[in-house]
């Protein structure tokens, strides 16, 4: 059950927070674009990554429910390096809700440039983030489960 856990678990990081990851990333310079050139062509894509941000983040609620399912089978629910990945995470899901997702729709009824550069850098930070986790949870620093 553990193996199988843990498989959700990352099958869920890759395929849910990789797209935000992309998507969140590629999203300001697309706003960037004036209205008028290719025919708002800048805005239409920006929508479609907006609504792929949107999307992915109910899908991504999968990630921590299984890995606090995983680590509980495996008992280092208390062990430092899986809280500091939960409260690392707890941090990139409240950027994501509170910060990129409201701030992709401002960008999208108002675009400027000063905005999108906010964003871009809360987006590198919500990214950072996740590679934090990422390793902590390839390298868990102090577990005795070692890697």
């Amino acid at each position: 059950m553990t193996k199988l856990l843990l498989s959700v678990h990352v099958l869920a990081a890759i395929l849910a927070i990789g797209p935000i990851a992309v998507a969140a990333s590629m999203f300001p310079r697309h706003t960037r674009t004036p209205s008028g050139a290719a025919g708002g062509e800048g805005l239409r894509t920006a929508g479609v990554l907006h609504r792929i941000c949107r999307g992915y983040t109910v899908v991504g609620i999968a990630v921590p429910v299984f890995g606090i399912a995983t680590g509980a089978r495996l008992g280092v629910l208390t062990d430092a390096w899986l809280l500091a990945s939960i409260v690392l995470t707890a941090a990139a899901a409240a950027l994501l809700v509170l910060a990129i997702l409201p701030g992709q729709q401002r960008l999208l009824g108002s675009p400027d440039r000063s905005g999108a550069a906010r964003l871009a850098m809360v987006t590198g930070v919500f990214n950072l983030l996740w590679a934090v986790v990422v390793v902590l949870m390839i390298v868990r620093p102090g577990s005795t489960t070692g890697a």
